[in-house]
């Protein structure tokens, strides 16, 4: 028996959000060397500050300045720490509040294994380019001298911050299951290969390994052509970093001849506006021996009664 395929997979994308009144100011201040929190009705300052009062539910008033300096409340031990984080040496996850706030924010440590500790006194350590962000504060170390000066020693003031960008990374590794494997394999000698549900006898490409339907392995395998008919479809017209094909093209779900599951695909070889519910289209392979792309079968169009139970 063929070994379940493996590979190393990334996902990678940068969220963009504006900010709002609230954060807007603390980020601000961060890129100018300053802490920010805020009252609520309570009395109690939150560093972070909060965009809505979790007592009245209203937005904060003035925001008051806190820290840089302040206490641990608890920790965890970064040994080992992974791509991204702070620091390229093992550091500490801290709660932190900081001085004049009542609420802790979460922030890394540089500091020896054996000084971390609740109740240890910390100190912002300020990174040498800052654009108003949390990584402003490279991290947190530890001080046992006077407190620094609360104004961020004498930061220029910066201009305001009204949106941030932070980037999203996640590496994994994927272990194909061995009905995705064979499938896989069977596309590097450009063939579909299916599973066949021995109870209700349908045919699921990609394999499932098991049909949702009865809850029984599918251990048949089907070998299907590589035409087929478009369900439904949407036309792309918004474009994105390290896009592939340039919009409008459209995204079609693919209801191959004799499966009994569509599944996604582009469809490539003609305009968007001609593609339509029904159309016949075949598989363009690519020199990878993957589907590049499905592109029109020159056939009539497919009967609705044909698809309609795959809508």
């Amino acid at each position: 028996m063929d070994h379940p395929l493996r590979a190393p997979l990334e996902i990678e994308f940068d969220y963009t959000r504006s900010l709002g009144p609230v954060l807007s100011q603390f980020m601000t201040a961060l890129a100018g060397g300053r802490i920010l929190g805020a009252r609520g009705a309570d009395g109690r300052v939150h560093a972070p500050p909060f965009e809505y009062d979790p007592v009245s539910s209203e937005p904060p008033g003035e925001l008051t300045e806190v820290g840089p300096e302040g206490t641990v409340v608890s920790w965890s031990w970064m040994p080992e720490p992974l791509e991204g984080q702070p620091l390229a040496g093992p550091f500490a996850w801290a709660l932190i509040r900081l001085d004049g706030a009542d609420t802790a924010m979460l922030h890394a440590v540089d500091a020896e294994p054996g000084a971390m500790r609740t109740g240890l006194r910390v100190r912002a350590r300020w990174a040498q380019s800052r654009v108003g962000s949390i990584r402003d504060i490279a991290c947190f170390e530890p001080c046992d001298g006077p407190a620094a000066d609360a104004g961020g020693g004498g930061f220029a003031e910066a201009e305001a911050v009204t949106g941030t960008v932070t980037p999203v990374r996640l590496h994994y590794e994927h272990t194909a299951s061995p009905g995705e494997s064979a499938y896989l394999r069977g596309l590097a000698e450009r063939r579909l290969l299916g599973q066949r549900c021995g109870v209700c006898g349908r045919v699921y490409v990609p394999p499932r390994g098991t049909c949702p339907a009865d809850g029984v392995p599918t251990a048949e395998e089907v070998e299907l052509p590589e035409t087929g008919t478009v369900t439904t479809f949407c036309v792309v017209n918004v474009g994105y970093p390290g896009q592939r094909v340039s919009p409008p093209y459209v995204a079609a779900a693919v209801l191959l001849d004799g499966a009994d599951i569509a599944f996604q695909h582009l469809i490539l070889g003609c305009e968007p506006g001609e593609v339509r519910m029904g159309l016949r289209v075949r598989a363009v392979w690519d020199d990878s021996g993957g589907i590049s792309h499905f592109a029109p079968a020159g056939e009539p169009d497919a009967a609705y009664e044909t698809y309609a139970g795959h809508l």
